[in-house]
């Protein structure tokens, strides 16, 4: 795609669980289709006899992942980008309003004017295992909200429940493991990696396995790119005489979650890290500021191994 594309050339999708309206920028009409398989075969067909740039398609949680796919494997741009970015492009250009036909008209401006780069779409396989390490940490969390539900019960029938709840809930979550420790093995290049990951101490199997699903740039970008990515990347706030201490924002939460518990452990079992810590700290950073760089550290250190394809190096004991 090049700056000569024309405006029909740019088309945005928003997404709903049950329908999709599709906008092409220039043009005021709007076009909804059903978000199944004859929707989707409509909107193709009429694609295919378009002038296509890009196609413009917000992230919704996985609603959106059959019609991507579909229009991946018609040989159509597509391209899915960040909800929260076209919701401050429609502020910039003033416009207040969210419908779904507003938003499918931002979308295909937004393909025109930012021009988002594409990306290769995930495998099946990867998707599926995105979804499984979703569900764990979905398991995790409901299971530590029950845990804290148990220390407040007052009735042994509403104890007993609970108990249930969490003998499911450990089953689940240890059957998922198994799942995703035969999908790493499986493959080869998760297998290389996974290998690689938990060569450093602190990054353990779930670790390993969050960043294999939600982190697969790891290893193709820069120190800078894949912090400030991941969101471990700070940033300086000024204006004019006015300085405030710098902030990480935005990124991959998900991933900063794994990288803390990684660096958590980190500080207490990897030598490297707990002096990088230390020094930290004896320079008088706040705790968590001190463990948000070792964060830092440790993706650059794990970037670096992904890439170059190096396991981790103990240092020598002296």
């Amino acid at each position: 795609m090049d700056d000569s594309t024309p405006l029909s050339g740019f088309w945005g999708i928003d997404v709903a669980s049950e329908k999709f309206d599709v906008a092409c920028c220039g043009q005021r009409d709007i076009e909804t289709l059903p978000n199944d398989e004859s929707g989707i075969a409509t909107l193709i067909h009429r694609l295919s006899t378009c002038p296509i740039g890009l196609i413009v398609v917000e992230a919704t949680g996985g609603y959106e992942t059959k019609l991507v796919v579909a229009l991946e494997a018609a040989g159509l741009p597509v391209v899915i980008v960040n909800p929260l970015r076209v919701r401050q492009f429609a502020q910039a250009l003033g416009i207040l309003a969210k419908t779904d036909a507003v938003d499918a008209r931002v979308l295909a401006r937004f393909g025109q004017d930012v021009r988002p780069p594409r990306r290769p779409l995930s495998s099946e396989n990867a998707r599926r295992f995105h979804a499984l390490v979703a569900r764990r940490r979905q398991l995790l969390d409901i299971r530590a909200m029950e845990r804290t539900r148990r220390k407040q019960c007052q009735f042994a029938e509403i104890t007993l429940s609970v108990d249930r709840l969490l003998e499911s809930l450990d089953d689940q979550i240890e059957q998922l493991d198994h799942q995703l420790a035969e999908l790493v093995q499986q493959d080869e290049v998760w297998r290389e990696r996974d290998e690689l990951l938990q060569s450093v101490q602190g990054v353990g199997p779930a670790v390993s396995q969050a960043l294999l699903a939600d982190l697969p740039e790891l290893g193709q970008l820069n120190r800078r790119q894949i912090s400030s990515l991941v969101g471990v990347a700070p940033f300086n706030r000024e204006s004019g005489k006015h300085k405030r201490y710098q902030m990480i924002t935005g990124g991959r939460a998900a991933v900063r979650s794994a990288l803390f518990m990684a660096a958590f452990n980190a500080v207490r079992c990897n030598a490297p890290i707990r002096q990088f810590f230390e020094r930290l700290r004896q320079a008088g950073k706040p705790y968590k500021v001190a463990l948000t760089a070792c964060m830092r550290k440790l993706l650059t250190v794990l970037n670096a191994m992904i890439r170059d394809r190096t396991p981790w190096r103990k240092p020598a004991v002296t």
